[in-house]
């Protein structure tokens, strides 16, 4: 089984390999039959696909474990991105690989990686967190935990909460230096340098936010959190 990595935004960005392993797999699983659809359409590739998604991924890896006793190669492809990375795919490449079977990666775009090439971070360490909680409590505990370690940490946020997120990185640590990147790879791409109070004062005041988001926060060597932050 091919775990391929797909475009986040600019299809250009496809590598050949993705391409071929498409091309020559017998079937092709993926996190949204349609979106994945339009993805293979634009080149020009007809595959049979199967539906494998975060509510259906263990029974999904099942139907995909029987295929692959019946000779049959797969590959497997997220919405956007690299398959198991804040995505479907992990669960599916577990189970495959436990049942015997190889699992190999196609390397492709990820928002992560695309931020932090241009975010200009230093240090070795980096702590990739992805998506927090939706529960505004536990979404500040974890930034609090977070800022508390010193490290650079990368999220993804909404374009529905991306407000509500930089007011609690604000109130917890002011100081710290932030890279946000908006529509990554597309027409609109957005890269904005700040603080998360000048970066929430921005988005606030727009009449309208589209895009997802992946946000940089740098490290420090000496952490002081606000005590005006409370957890609820």
């Amino acid at each position: 089984m091919y775990i391929v990595g797909t475009p986040i935004g600019n299809l250009g960005d496809i590598t050949f390999r993705a391409l071929e392993t498409f091309k020559n797999v017998d079937i092709i699983a993926c996190e949204d039959t349609r979106h994945t659809l339009e993805l293979l359409t634009h080149f020009g590739i007809r595959k049979p696909l199967i539906s494998c998604r975060a509510q259906n991924e263990e029974k999904a890896a099942e139907k995909i474990i029987e295929l692959m006793k019946n000779g049959q190669n797969v590959a497997y492809a997220s919405d956007a991105g690299t398959p198991g990375i804040s995505d479907p795919g992990a669960v599916l490449a577990g189970s495959v690989r436990k049942a015997g079977y190889t699992v190999v990666p196609v390397p492709g775009p990820s928002a992560f990686a695309t931020l932090v090439s241009v975010a200009g971070a230093g240090g070795k360490t980096l702590i990739f967190e992805g998506f927090l909680s939706p529960s505004p409590g536990k979404r500040r505990r974890r930034l609090r935990e977070l800022i508390e370690t010193g490290t650079a940490f990368v999220l993804y946020e909404s374009p529905f909460r991306i407000v509500k997120l930089l007011t609690d990185l604000a109130d917890i640590a002011s100081d710290r230096r932030m890279v946000i990147g908006r529509e990554l790879t597309k027409l609109h791409e957005e890269i904005l340098e700040g603080t998360a109070a000048d970066l929430r004062d921005d988005f606030a005041a727009r009449n309208s936010i589209k895009g997802e988001f992946a946000v940089f926060v740098s490290g420090v060597k000496k952490v002081q959190l606000s005590d005006e932050s409370t957890d609820n």
